[in-house]
Formats: C-alpha cells, sequence, structure tokens
C-alpha cells in the first residue's frame, strides 16, 4: 500500500491548521493592540487633566488661566481715537515679557434677553395679530440660534506656566496684572471662573456646542475611537 499520499495529506492539514492557530492569534494581538493604542478619554485628547477654581491642569505639566476680552466697536471710533489706544495697549503689553496666546472664537448669539422681551410683550398686548406676529419672531429666532447660523465673535487672553507647588499664587498675580493693563486702557475684562473655562473648552473642541446651556460637571469617560485604523 502507498503511504505517500496519506502522509501528503497529513502534512497539509497539520499545515493548514497551524497556520489558522497562528491567523488566530495574530488578530487577537492586533484586536488588543488596537483597543490599547487607538482608544482614549475626551481628557486625553484635549489635554486636560483637572479644571478647579480659576485653573485649568493639564496632562503635561502645566497650568493656565483665562481672560475674557470685551469686544470693541472699532467702526464707531474716530482715526485718531484708534490710534490713541493702539498706543496705549502696545505701551502696556511691552511690558509684558512672559509669553501668552490670544484666542477668537465664535459662539451661537444668546437670544434670551430678546426672547424674554417678546414674552412680556406677548404677556401685555390683548392684539391677538400682534400676539401671532411675536410668537412667529420667537419662533424663527429660536430656529437661528438653534441652528448656529448667527454667531458672535468672543476673545480671550490664556496664561501659562509650569506647574509646581504654589505656582497659583505667581500665575494668578500674573493674570490680574495682565487683566488691569487692558483695564487701563478702557477694554473690560473678566478672569474665567470653573464653570466659564469648562464651556470655553467645550465651544473650542466642540463646534456643535451651544453656550447658552448649563454646563454639568458629572462624572463621565467618554472615550474617542480612531476608525482609520481599520482600514
Amino acid at each position: 500500500m502507498n503511504l505517500f499520499p496519506l502522509l501528503v495529506i497529513a502534512i497539509t492539514l497539520l499545515g493548514g491548521g497551524g497556520f489558522l492557530a497562528y491567523m488566530k492569534m495574530g488578530k487577537r494581538k492586533t484586536t488588543s493592540s488596537f483597543v490599547g493604542k487607538d482608544q482614549q478619554t475626551a481628557n486625553e485628547f484635549i489635554n486636560v487633566k483637572d479644571v478647579r477654581d480659576k485653573y485649568l491642569y493639564t496632562r503635561d505639566n502645566k497650568i493656565m488661566m483665562y481672560i475674557k476680552i470685551s469686544p470693541i466697536a472699532i467702526d464707531l471710533l474716530s482715526e485718531r481715537e484708534k490710534k490713541s489706544l493702539t498706543k496705549q495697549l502696545t505701551a502696556e503689553l511691552s511690558a509684558e515679557q512672559k509669553p501668552f496666546k490670544f484666542l477668537a472664537v465664535s459662539r451661537p448669539v444668546d437670544i434670551s434677553p430678546l426672547i424674554s422681551d417678546y414674552s412680556q410683550l406677548m404677556a401685555s398686548t390683548s392684539n391677538q395679530k400682534q400676539k401671532e406676529l411675536l410668537r412667529n419672531e420667537m419662533f424663527v429666532m429660536s430656529n437661528y440660534a438653534m441652528s448656529g447660523d448667527v454667531v458672535e465673535r468672543q476673545f480671550y487672553i490664556m496664561i501659562w506656566e509650569r506647574f509646581e507647588d504654589g505656582i497659583e499664587r505667581e500665575i494668578s498675580k500674573r493674570c490680574y496684572e495682565l487683566t488691569s493693563k487692558f483695564e487701563g486702557c478702557g477694554i473690560s475684562c473678566e478672569i474665567l471662573n470653573q464653570q466659564d473655562i469648562v464651556r470655553l473648552c467645550n465651544l473650542v473642541n466642540n463646534p456643535a456646542y451651544s453656550h447658552i446651556e448649563d454646563t454639568g460637571f458629572n462624572a463621565s469617560i467618554p472615550l474617542f475611537t480612531n476608525m482609520n485604523a481599520e482600514g
């Protein structure tokens, strides 16, 4: 009896079984590395470690503070006033030796005061036609706000230091000094607190975010998955 064909079949089956086992192990390892490498929390993605009081702490060992700058209606100033304001700002900021970042971001316009006025007008009038017009106007304005078609620019100054024990006092002093320089030029500004910093982070990192919503601080761990890794 010729055993050669049987040996060939046995070797083929063993080789095929070994190859399938190797492929399954490799697939498991790839899947495991994909989950570990390409999934990360939202905080890791945006480099935020913690937000407390007026400070944002980053994962790369820095501490940050933010100043909100009130916009200026340049069109309402004369050429002389513009030049005077420019010289004042240049003189004040020229003494600032450390770097800072200027942020300009867009956000949906807050129409809540206008809606409140319309609601009061509706309550005070008995004219049904006027009520209908006000109701339609409120509906249109609400749709504009929800769609994000009507936006306004907001301006911020961000300063930072490398984190170490007691650095909060030093960066706070610098932040208040910078604020006084703008206010000395007639530009009002404010230092962001914890909730305002969270809103700003949402505004920068989530384009669909609406500033008029209340921002909660409930513990959650959203995950980002790199879908391109599958291809």
